[in-house]
């Protein structure tokens, strides 16, 4: 009721006011929750990682394509060089078996990184149970690994690209779990403030989704990890240890992706000493030896990461002066350059003015010669 009537029981408040108020309070909390950092979107990560994938299932396709297809000439080159993108390499430099010789080694040395190899595929082509091929046909083949071997080399780039992001998104993440992990868990979970919200029993399981609904389904055992897997600890971990590992890294990739998530400077500091604290459980799984209480190490990782964050602040401090004088500069060059053709439009009119004299004293000095010429006439009639 007293929503309803408010502007009725408060003086001097009517529905227009009232409705302007509510509007700006609406343009001003949408205004806060659309204002965010560029450098800090996560966004970018999520459409990264999934042209990623994209890219390392297209690549492999297309290199079984390769493959299968230079491979009625040269059957050989497959078991000597397994790697796909060498291979499309290998193929393109090679071409026609045939005019493969001791001079085209150094090539090949160059794209396999290896002398033994090499000389494995120059033998191997002076005896090989392959097909000839019409040029036609090698003309073909070679373009489509040349289109093969640049999806590759943009596939590097964008790797570098997607571990660029992650440093600046979620530093910590990254150096505990890896950059393709991390990235991975900010997709699945939507962004990653989705993904700091989550309790370490969902970080655990995520990507594990149709297994965990199944095991429920069926009362049988639930997983026990799910996008994590792919980290390097779980593989390194024992067959019995495998469970608590998972437990404990989800644990902690919950408190990197929380400092990551809400730290006005985000640094990889909290995320370098996660990862120290999971190689020591690692190591008391294996040995018994018993790790560092977590106390000990958050105080070490405060201290360091408030020393980063000082130097980070103080690299800004110095940017953004150097940003006001380039900014001051560039005023004061606009203000001269204003300045100057006022200058010359009053040296302008001074010279009209100097001019415009000169030109009335010729003016005055014409009339009085034309009247002193006559003189000498008269004094010469005179004379006369």
């Amino acid at each position: 009721g007293i929503r309803l009537h408010f502007p009725a029981l408060v003086r001097g408040l009517t529905v227009q006011s009232a409705a302007k108020a509510q509007l700006g309070l609406g343009h001003s909390y949408s205004r806060a929750k659309v204002k965010f950092n560029v450098h800090r979107v996560d966004n970018m990560i999520i459409q990264s990682i999934s042209l990623l994938d994209q890219l390392d299932k297209d690549i492999n396709t297309f290199s079984m394509r390769v493959r299968s297809w230079y491979g009625y000439h040269f059957p050989e080159l497959i078991k000597i060089v397994p790697e796909n993108s060498m291979y499309c390499r290998v193929a393109k430099f090679i071409g026609n078996r045939r005019e493969l010789s001791e001079e085209s080694l150094e090539g090949l040395e160059e794209i396999v990184m290896d002398s033994a190899k090499a000389q494995a595929i120059l033998e191997a082509s002076r005896s090989s149970m392959g097909m000839d091929i019409s040029p036609l046909d090698l003309i073909n083949i070679e373009s489509f690994s040349r289109r093969v071997i640049s999806l590759s080399d943009y596939r590097k780039g964008l790797q570098e690209y997607l571990r660029s992001k992650m440093s600046q998104v979620a530093p910590s993440l990254s150096a505990l779990i890896g950059e393709v992990v991390g990235a991975r868990l900010i997709s699945h979970a939507g962004s990653l403030t989705n993904l700091a919200k989550y309790p370490a029993s969902t970080v655990q399981i995520l990507g594990a989704e149709k297994a965990l609904f199944r095991a429920l389904k069926t009362r049988g055992n639930t997983p026990k990890y799910g996008l994590i897997f792919h980290s390097t600890f779980i593989g390194r971990a024992a067959a019995k240890n495998k469970g608590r590992i998972s437990r404990y890294l989800a644990n902690k990739c919950t408190i990197a992706s929380r400092i990551d998530c809400f730290s006005e400077v985000p640094t990889s500091v909290f995320g370098d000493k996660l990862r120290e604290q999971v190689e020591e459980r690692l190591a008391f799984y294996e040995t018994g030896e018993p790790p560092r209480k977590n106390l000990e190490v958050m105080k070490e990782a405060v201290v360091e990461a408030n020393e980063v964050v000082a130097e980070v602040k103080r690299r800004q401090e110095k940017k953004e002066k150097k940003r006001k004088k380039r900014e001051k500069r560039r005023l004061e060059a606009l203000a001269a350059a204003a300045e100057e053709p006022e200058e010359n439009s009053v040296m302008e009119t001074e010279e009209n003015d100097v001019g415009a004299k000169k030109k009335k004293k010729k003016k005055k000095q014409q009339p009085e010669e034309s009247e002193a010429e006559p003189e000498p006439e008269e004094n010469g009639v005179e004379e006369e």
